[in-house]
């Protein structure tokens, strides 16, 4: 697509999702009004805008702009998913709606009620989800039809290089053509004639094939160590031609990385990384962990007080229990529980340590004999968590997240892969604490953290908020 025509296009699309946020905005704000006795619709249609009510829903569009530009909605998406795509308007909505409630609670606008909210998500997420797949089923067709097309040019004609062109021709609908191969003649060669591709040119032909042919793409597949001059010659031959260059980086033949490029003062390198890397979702999901963290902070503080009052009058000792845990990267950091045990339960650890009931380095009992009366309830309840909701405000600790565990534990682990764990902020709940928190053996609770981590996402998160409540309501596998 030609830059002026996707131009105008992303113009468009940035004023279309503008427009669908305040079309939502407005039948929220209509069917809540519709439902208010106090007032018409007609009179409400009536009513004038003040100056600092357009501020505000000014300040919003800006703020729903930049969410939508944070999830890349307006970057190419030629090679992503329709799930992904999806998966991105959701959360850029799911996040809209969550700073709507939270200028509904400062500036007190009072029509942001849980309904006006709710038919305000649905409508935003349904209306751009599905303009999103629209957009991109007209996109795909015209491709088919032949337009917007990439002409690519494959550097290498090893196996990967091969691999690499059957993917790119089962998608015929991401629009792009291979023109041929680029390569010198090696042991190889006559296996790669076999698979009925053309050798466009040579390695030292390509200036003089650039400068002749229409080439939108060059995709380098040669092996880096052993090609590493001639990779840099193309690279600087693109670079001059103004050609797009991807190279396939896989160059470690890692199991579960990811990679990611990124430039320090104009030198590009690839990070290569296993598990959660910062960025706008991770950015998110920290001020979904402040927001929800201040907010229950404020709900719970009568029980909160009350649990405190409960442990001092019950039990002699401090309110809170102080431990050091191990965060994340290993950094270790004061965890903050309300006291459920006798005081000196710590001192009594190696008397009752032949008792644990729990595989791996952990230690786990059921019948505990330091748990006070008032902790077997708190436990029960998992009231003795909520004061870490103020590691989750200092930044030690995430809502969702493998959970923290003593240094004790951390230096029992025998297995490497295990401490890969580590490499995200631990949390209060996570796919262990939902799935039966103490009955779960210590390499299934392993696992099911790395699969959280593996399969990270906004949505997942939430995911596991939702099923933490009937998890904790039950009281299934809490000890």
């Amino acid at each position: 697509m030609r830059p002026f025509r996707r131009e105008i296009l992303l113009n468009a699309l940035k004023l279309w999702h503008l427009a669908v946020m305040v079309f939502a905005f407005a039948m929220a704000t209509i069917d809540v009004v519709a439902k208010s006795p106090a007032v018409s619709v007609a009179q409400f249609l009536g009513i004038r805008v003040k100056i600092g009510n357009f501020f505000i829903f000014l300040g919003l569009l800006i703020t729903w702009h930049a969410l939508f530009s944070a999830f890349g909605l307006y970057e190419s998406r030629r090679l992503s998913t329709a799930k992904a795509d999806a998966k991105d308007v959701m959360m850029s909505t799911s996040l809209g709606t969550l700073f709507l409630y939270v200028a509904a609670i400062i500036f007190n606008i009072r029509m942001a009620t849980r309904t006006f909210l709710v038919v305000f998500w649905i409508l935003s997420t349904l209306i751009l989800v599905c303009s999103r797949l629209v957009l991109r089923f007209l996109l795909a067709q015209t491709r088919l039809h032949g337009r917007n097309l990439r002409d690519m040019l494959i550097v290498g004609t090893n196996s990967r290089a091969i691999e690499f062109a059957h993917k790119m021709q089962a998608k015929p609908e991401l629009g792009y053509r291979i023109m041929g191969f680029a390569d010198r003649e090696w042991a190889g060669i006559e296996q790669f004639r076999q698979s009925g591709y053309a050798l466009a040119c040579g390695l030292d032909d390509l200036p003089a094939f650039f400068r002749k042919n229409v080439v939108d793409e060059v995709v380098i597949a040669l092996p880096i160590r052993s090609f590493h001059e001639d990779a840099s010659r193309i690279v600087s031959v693109c670079e001059d031609q103004g050609i797009v260059l991807r190279v396939l980086s896989n160059l470690f033949n890692l199991k579960l990385g990811h990679a990611h490029v990124e430039e320090l003062e104009g030198d590009p390198w690839i990070t290569h990384y296993a598990g959660i890397y910062e960025g706008g979702p991770l950015a998110m999901k920290r001020v979904l962990d402040f927001l929800v963290a201040l907010t229950a902070l404020i709900l719970l503080a009568p029980i909160m007080i009350l649990a405190a009052l409960l442990i001092k009058i019950t039990s002699p000792g401090p309110i809170l229990f102080e431990q050091e845990r191990v965060g994340q990267n290993k950094r270790q950091f004061t965890i903050y529980k309300f006291r459920s045990m006798v005081a000196d339960a710590e001192t009594k650890m190696q008397q009752i340590e032949h008792l644990n009931e729990v595989s791996g380095p952990v230690f786990k009992i059921t019948l505990d004999p330091r748990v006070t009366t008032i902790g077997k309830f708190l436990r029960k309840t998992s009231i003795d968590e909520l004061p870490q909701l103020i590691n989750v405000l200092k930044g030690d600790m995430s809502l969702v997240g493998p959970r923290p565990l003593p240094v004790r534990d951390y230096e029992g682990f025998s297995e490497d892969w295990h401490r890969r764990r580590f490499s995200v902020r631990p949390g209060i709940t996570c796919l262990w604490q939902v799935g039966g928190r103490s009955s779960i053996p210590f390499e299934k609770w392993m696992e099911l953290d790395m699969q959280y981590i593996d399969k990270w996402s906004f949505w997942l998160d939430l995911k596991i908020l939702a099923m933490t409540i009937p998890a904790v309501v039950k009281g299934f596998g809490a000890v």
